[in-house]
């Protein structure tokens, strides 16, 4: 019965791990993803050209929403872990 119950225990410590790393990498990437939005959003008030000011447009649109379906999934993640 003890080796069953060490077996168990160390599966759901593995489980755990494995979990922890998962947010650490969120958390990793929601802060790129917040330098991403920043470097955009400076280079956008710098350019005077048309097409750099909707790319950087574009850039900042896309950097904004990877960070919000990052911290989307870091919620799901924390709650699973309740």
């Amino acid at each position: 019965m003890g080796c069953i119950r060490m077996l168990f225990a160390s599966k759901k410590n593995a489980f755990s791990r494995e979990r922890k790393r998962e947010i650490s990498e969120l958390i990793r990437q929601i802060e790129l993803s917040k330098t991403a939005i920043l470097s955009a959003q400076n280079q956008f008030e710098q350019v005077v050209d048309p097409t750099l000011i909707d790319c950087y447009i574009y850039e900042l649109n896309a950097a904004q929403l990877r960070y919000q379906f990052l911290l989307r999934n870091l919620k799901k993640r924390e709650l699973q872990e309740v």
